[in-house]
This record gives structure tokens, C-alpha cells and sequence, in this order.
């Protein structure tokens, strides 16, 4: 799930070497949390958080298959 959220976000920015994602991991559930450089966030986030969603829709059914719940914050 971490990989693949890294991997959309490194091909929206136009830094893709300061795209941080780091995944924090409980019993069922994870928590990933993703972080771009300062003028990137408009790309990562989209027009009315449309890409954002995107990229929340594609970890949860990354997540489907390994039962777990994951929760994507753009920090």
C-alpha cells in the first residue's frame, strides 16, 4: 500500500525526491501519511480534492485484499 501511493505521488509532482510517505501500522487498520514539497501540494491534492480522493480510493482497495483498513493523510 506504501508502494503504491508513493508511486502515484512521485508521477503528479514535478519533485518527486521530496515525496516522503510513511505508513504507521495497527492491528487492522494503517495509517499513511504522505508528504510533498510546498508548491507540489496543488497537484497531489487536485481541484476540489479530486486526485486526492483518487489516490485514497486506489490504497483502499490495496487494502481490500489484505483485509485491513487504511486511512491516506496528505500532511
Amino acid at each position: 500500500m506504501k508502494d503504491v501511493v508513493e508511486i502515484l505521488a512521485k508521477a503528479l509532482v514535478d519533485q518527486p525526491d521530496k515525496v516522503i510517505v510513511n505508513m504507521i501500522e495497527k492491528d487492522k487498520s494503517c495509517l499513511i501519511e504522505l508528504k510533498v514539497a510546498p508548491e507540489d501540494m496543488g497537484k497531489v491534492i487536485g481541484k476540489q480534492g479530486r486526485i486526492a480522493k483518487a489516490i485514497r480510493t486506489v490504497a483502499k482497495a490495496a487494502a481490500a485484499r489484505q483485509r485491513k483498513k487504511v486511512t491516506v493523510e496528505i500532511v
